[in-house]
């Protein structure tokens, strides 16, 4: 009996575009979630300094356990024989391999580079305020972590229908999911950006008190850093559709770009041109901008080809 992905066939519109991106939007934050909650207890019931340490050791414990439960759930999934999508008699197929593995470049990119990006940060803020400051740049990472998680689920969620409209050829449907992907995006940004600035203080207090040294730093720098989440989202969408679009060779261009290329950029100059601290802190703005302006030169350059 043949079987379509029915979920395909669906009229493309905003409620069935969030209706399927809508369970990899909950992992991705709900991983995030982890990772704050974390974070929470250990400042609150340990104190700053461990929170600064944290901060080199919670995105590594948060991505081991994302995976790891991600691999169990999908195991139990696609263990059933009866399923549409299920495991089968392995064959080995050296040129698909090899070009499944260069089509998720930008996210081996993404992985490597932000470790080395974390450290800097860290260092910047040593060499400018102290201890401290690596506190307040921890609280600030969880504030557009947890953001970013919304763009990257979605990311994740729509791509393969991105992927499926684009190996039907279906560019009147591509150009619908496109559009309204840039549209929701640019939408979801601005309200993020908003709610972040206007409730930095509660967001703040969530992890440090008031009479704490890193409350000041942490308000100041979240309200700098929050400009950052106007362009974090297109950014993440760009990478993720070429990814889709079996054109791994400019989606881990833009990752590595974005990520290490403009961000160590920032951090090193920033500080230079402002004097200080308000210059890290507005690294990551200044990158992501840079990011978005090469995302949107890539996809003007690109559209024709793939029909969008």
């Amino acid at each position: 009996m043949e079987t379509k992905l029915d979920s395909y066939h669906l009229p493309v519109t905003g409620r069935n575009i969030l209706r399927f991106a809508f369970p990899t939007i909950v992992m991705t934050v709900f991983n995030t979630f982890y990772t704050m909650v974390d974070g929470l207890f250990v400042s609150n019931l340990i104190g700053m300094e461990a929170l600064s340490a944290i901060n080199l050791t919670a995105p590594a414990i948060a991505t081991g356990l994302g995976y790891s439960i991600t691999a169990v759930v999908g195991f139990l999934v696609f263990r059933k024989k009866d399923s549409l999508l299920h495991f089968a008699k392995p064959v080995f197929r050296g040129g698909v391999l090899f070009h499944a593995s260069t089509n998720g470049m930008s996210e081996l990119a993404t992985s490597l580079v932000s470790g080395i990006t974390t450290l800097l940060f860290n260092l910047a803020m040593l060499k400018y305020i102290g201890e401290d400051g690596v506190a307040a740049i921890t609280i600030i990472m969880y504030v557009l972590m947890f953001v970013s998680a919304l763009f990257i689920g979605y990311s994740y969620g729509v791509a393969p229908m991105i992927s499926y409209y684009h190996g039907e050829r279906n560019h009147e449907k591509l150009k619908k999911l496109v559009g309204f992907s840039v549209k929701f995006i640019v939408g979801a940004s601005v309200l993020c950006t908003v709610i972040s600035i206007l409730a930095t203080i509660p967001l703040v207090g969530i992890f440090t008190r008031p009479d704490s040294p890193v409350y000041k730093l942490a308000v100041t720098g979240n309200r700098l850093c929050s400009i950052a989440l106007l362009f974090v989202g297109l950014n993440v969408f760009a990478s993720g559709m070429f990814t889709a679009l079996s054109n791994g060779v400019v989606s881990a261009v833009l990752a590595f770009s974005r990520s290490f290329l403009f961000t160590v950029a920032s951090i090193q100059i920033m500080p230079v041109l402002l004097g200080g601290v308000t210059g890290v802190w507005l690294a990551t703005p200044v990158a992501e901008l840079l990011g978005t302006v090469m995302a949107a030169a890539l996809l003007l350059k690109y559209r024709k080809r793939y029909g969008y």
